[in-house]
């Protein structure tokens, strides 16, 4: 059965990360993720992961000069010292708070090189992760919200896989980049199952709750479920109100997938 994840980087904002932890443990989520933890310090954090009893998915490397418009390190060329600091810093942490995972970010870039770059990188932090016993996720990300994103497509991912050949190096599948790149939601996952490390929803266009929109994700996820995907999805959305006021979809769609 499908379990749920809380992404801390749009959710429960307002609150700090381990409160935010507890926030979606009230809230009857199976685990959490987030975004950029690293503000916060890793013992509280800890705690509450061992309070509450939920696995801590991932966590991303950092975005890089953010007033500069970066989005992440991993892909740009002449940047290996910054990116592999990154990647550093990520599994440090993520082993210190027991998250699975590490979602190293490609950043946007045109320039000659980002392949080899990006590569390279991705090895580094496959050495890494595996040392610490956690995954490396990579995740395409649409042009329409992030231009000039290194990975964009699908089959792009597959391909950076492929070459590697590092059973650590695990596919992000985000539905709501994934709608908008491509579309055809239920037959890519089953073309990318063998490769899937993590699965992510939010409603299409909007990017708020995951009820709303263009995509029946109860429909898409208990296709997923058939397929005999054994992670989380995700909840990465923006929230229309307060993160509370809009989680009535949980449990609807936990009721749809069990019918």
């Amino acid at each position: 059965m499908i379990r749920f994840s809380a992404n801390l980087g749009f959710l429960w904002t307002e609150l700090s990360l381990p409160d935010g932890i507890r926030a979606a443990a009230k809230a009857g989520f199976d685990a959490v993720e987030c975004h950029f933890p690293y503000d916060h310090d890793v013992a509280a954090v800890r705690a509450a992961l061992e309070e509450t009893g939920l696995p801590m998915l991932a966590i991303n490397t950092v975005r890089g000069d953010v007033d500069a418009g970066e989005f992440g390190l991993c892909a740009l060329p002449g940047r290996q010292a910054e990116a592999r600091a990154s990647i550093e810093q990520a599994v440090a942490y993520a082993e210190k708070i027991g998250a699975r995972a590490v979602h190293c970010m490609a950043g946007r870039t045109q320039r000659a090189g980002a392949r080899i770059a990006y590569l390279e990188n991705l090895t580094y932090a496959a050495d890494l992760a595996e040392g610490a016993g956690l995954s490396v996720l990579i995740e395409p990300i649409n042009h329409r919200d992030a231009p000039h994103y290194h990975l964009s497509r699908l089959d792009e991912a597959e391909d950076v896989i492929r070459s590697l050949e590092r059973p650590s190096i695990e596919l992000m599948m985000d539905l709501y980049h994934s709608q908008i790149t491509e579309g055809d939601l239920t037959k890519s996952l089953e073309l990318y199952q063998p490769i899937l490390g993590h699965v992510q929803i939010a409603a299409v266009p909007s990017r708020q709750e995951p009820e709303g929109g263009e995509v029946n994700f109860p429909v898409v996820l208990k296709a997923l479920d058939g397929m005999g995907y054994e992670g989380f999805v995700g909840a990465e959305y923006r929230p229309a109100g307060q993160t509370e006021d809009g989680l009535g979809w949980l449990a609807r769609f936990r009721a749809a997938l069990k019918g």
